[in-house]
């Protein structure tokens, strides 16, 4: 098996590195079977965004902080770990980013794509689903939209619901919301469409974030589920991302 280390700066993610690029080589990742990420979940993401279109699976292993979607470090037995490791197949979402001069970006989310107020007033925006509008005006710190995987991370701090991964749905989910005040979010089907406007985007600036993607002065943003894009994240089978959400909601 040809395997495409990542690694992050720190002393930990390095040293296991060195180790395992000694153990078991290191390949270029357009030549590479799997890529394995000696690191925790911040780079699991980047790696993902820097090789999707190689198509290759990506197996973590904790070398960093938290580690929700790595595996247990250990130089031993990587091959028979990563042949015998459960395939989490998901969808990323996708992202087209208006900014204020008129450019559109477009970039893949695995966690969540959210708004946030650059500025110490709050964000106006407003809320579109399947080209309905359901939010006139959402006055708020910001607004996250979540992928079932990631919503344990961002949307989950933010008062969003943990989604089983096995689910066809989407979080949408306030930062501090001011008005209306009733509103808590939405739980939304996978396929959905969603629109968001930045209102008074001038004395009101706006920043757009696709996990850790940032763009400046956002105007318009468009959020769907990329279906012609296909993920593989690779765990333990006793390390399962089901049994890590029943654990983070029964947490005490």
């Amino acid at each position: 098996m040809k395997i495409h280390f990542v690694y992050s700066p720190n002393a930990r993610s390095k040293n296991a590195y060195e180790t395992m690029v000694e153990l078991y080589g290191q390949y270029p990742a357009y030549e590479a079977d799997c890529i394995v990420v000696l690191s925790g979940d911040g780079m699991i993401l980047r790696a993902f965004h820097e090789n999707y279109q190689h198509s290759l699976p990506i197996y973590g292993m904790n070398c960093g902080d938290l580690g929700f979607l790595t595996n247990k470090y250990q130089k031993e037995d990587l091959i028979h770990r990563i042949e015998t490791a459960v395939p989490l197949k998901f969808h990323p979402l996708r992202a087209w980013v208006e900014k204020e001069n008129g450019e559109v970006y477009s970039t893949i989310a695995v966690n969540e794509v959210y708004l946030l107020r650059e500025t110490h007033q709050s964000a106006k925006l407003q809320v579109k689903i399947d080209g309905v509008v359901r939010l006139k005006e959402l006055v708020c710190d910001g607004l996250i939209t979540s992928s079932a995987l990631g919503s344990t991370a961002y949307n989950y701090s933010a008062g969003g619901p943990i989604i089983p991964s096995k689910a066809s749905l989407l979080a949408l989910t306030p930062i501090s919301s001011f008005r209306p005040r009733c509103w808590r979010g939405a739980l939304l089907p996978a396929e959905t469409c969603v629109e968001l406007k930045v209102l008074h985007n001038t004395s009101r600036p706006v920043c757009a974030v696709a996990d850790y993607v940032e763009f400046r002065n956002a105007v318009n943003v468009k959020i769907v589920q990329d279906e012609s894009l296909t993920f593989s994240l690779l765990l333990d089978s006793d390390n399962t991302l089901e049994n890590k959400i029943l654990e983070e909601q029964f947490a005490t």
